[in-house]
């Protein structure tokens, strides 16, 4: 008998990619990926275009038993009473619902306690996260308040990996829409902790009193089927798994278990680790969310990660490869020079009108060299920051692993050991969520209580010795940006 084989999808802000794999083993078999359009709001049958064309591109899935999606976080899908989308979809990087996270926040505070000061806490006890511009929760409000007649008509609420899977599965009818709990964790109405929705919380985001009605996706079990794809579409011999968040995916392709941390950086910075508890933190600098094996992935974000390194390759006129090469040059702390990254503003910390911002400029610290080590070190501590608040919430950091298109950069692997103070895991290059995913689908195809042991890529240790004044100055100096509304 043949080896089943196994799909994991990774629909990301930029791009679609499926990996196809043998259920057991974990070994490659095909791979094929379509590109996203840019923007902070994009049509979800975009997402349904791209998935068409990486299919095909990875040879199909006639030979497929089984597929998960893992997909971007929080972005907003509404759908009508007939199932079509209403609007485009707000992406997790559209900042223009940060008024309305700050309402929320005030609202809640007045409804739990006496004022808006009692907010933060009151939404970190209810859903683990206090809402700011990424959360589902907040582009409901932006849209109750910018576009109510479109809110008016909303029948069902999905995130990007909800509404793929419930395509696959031939989409149609709305009872039939699914989640797992780390997408549900990271909407803004639900509870990690207790595995509810916070029905209240969407009525108070969406302005209506009839949010009993709305078609929410029910959550499944880490293993649990979602059901079987479209047979019209010719798709019925497929198994679908639950899916998962992007960053909860990852975790899973990467096998972490508790004491296990990931800086990744893609468009986004992410800081994420496993957790056996539920975590609150009504700073709002550590998000409670759930992962996708059971237990709860406490996490931080940055907005500003790979691109930092895009935008100051652009600006010294030269390639990734060039961008590092210049950074090695530079001497440790570039010479007192330092990169506030905010570029696209930030989420933590929470300034989403900030911009950035260079500092320490002298003749002698501003030089090409010098300004590509700002850039990595600056990046790397935005990234630290969100280690020491995982560290403050209880969470253990005990070995740290290094992914994402930005750990491409020999400079940001070599200069990551000094900035974090600590050895750092950088496996291969790879896609780890469509990994994540791809071994969620032969966990569910398995029905095992644990998913299958895969190894996928080899790692590598990376050491260097720490450079704490990077740090220091970063965090001096960071207090200065200004979170200006125009």
């Amino acid at each position: 008998m043949s080896e089943p084989l196994v799909a994991g999808i990774d629909s990301s802000t930029q791009s679609c990619k499926v990996v196809i794999r043998e259920a057991r083993t974990g070994r490659l078999r095909r791979f094929g990926q379509a590109p996203h359009p840019d923007g902070t709001e994009v049509d979800p049958h975009a997402w349904w275009d791209a998935l068409q064309v990486a299919v095909a591109t990875a040879g199909g899935l006639d030979d497929v038993a089984a597929v998960s999606v893992g997909g971007q976080q929080h972005g907003m899908v509404v759908l009508d009473a007939d199932g079509e989308v209403i609007r485009p979809a707000l992406l997790w990087n559209d900042t223009r619902s940060a008024g309305a996270a700050a309402d929320l926040v005030g609202e809640l505070g007045h409804i739990a306690g006496s004022s808006a000061d009692d907010g933060p806490r009151a939404w970190a006890q209810a859903t683990g996260t206090v809402p700011v511009a990424s959360l589902t929760v907040t582009k409901l409000r932006w849209l109750a308040d910018h576009e109510p007649e479109a809110a008016a008509r909303v029948a069902a609420v999905a995130l990007p990996h909800d509404w793929l899977t419930w395509r696959l599965a031939g989409g149609g009818d709305l009872a039939a829409l699914v989640t797992d709990r780390s997408e549900a964790s990271g909407t803004g109405y639900w509870d990690g902790a207790s595995g509810r929705y916070r029905r209240d919380l969407l009525a108070l985001a969406l302005r209506r009193d009839d949010a009993d009605d709305i078609v929410l996706p029910r959550v499944l079990g880490p293993a649990e089927r979602a059901g079987t794809g479209d047979a019209a579409a010719g798709l019925g011999h497929l198994v679908l798994g639950p899916g998962a968040g992007d960053n909860a995916a990852a975790a899973l392709g990467l096998a972490m278990g508790p004491g296990d941390v990931a800086l990744s950086i893609g468009t986004s910075g992410v800081v994420s680790a496993v957790s056996a508890r539920p975590v609150q933190d009504p700073s709002g600098a550590v998000t409670g969310f759930a992962d996708a094996a059971g237990a709860f992935l406490p996490l931080t974000v940055t907005l500003n990660a790979a691109r930092v390194l895009n935008a100051t390759a652009a600006l010294l006129g030269v390639d990734h490869r060039g961008l590092a090469e210049l950074a090695l040059a530079a001497a440790p702390g570039a010479d007192g020079l330092t990169f506030v990254p905010y570029l696209e503003g930030e989420r933590t910390p929470n300034l989403p009108h900030a911009s950035g911002s260079l500092l320490g400029m002298t003749l002698g610290s501003t030089t090409r060299e010098n300004l590509a080590r700002a850039a990595v070190e600056g990046l790397l501590c935005g990234l630290a920051d969100g280690m020491d608040a995982l560290r403050e919430q209880g969470v253990p950091v005990e070995r740290v692993t290094l992914i994402g298109g930005g750990a491409r950069s020999a400079a940001v692997r070599e200069i990551a050991p000094a900035v974090l103070g600590r050895t750092v895991q950088v496996p291969e290059p790879g896609e780890y969520v469509a990994d994540g995913a791809g071994r969620q689908a032969a966990w569910v195809l398995d029905g095992g209580d644990e998913p299958p042991t895969w190894t996928t890529s080899r790692v590598r240790t990376v050491e260097a010795e720490p450079t704490p004044v990077v740090r220091e100055r970063y965090g001096a100096r960071r207090g200065h940006v200004v979170d200006r509304v125009e």
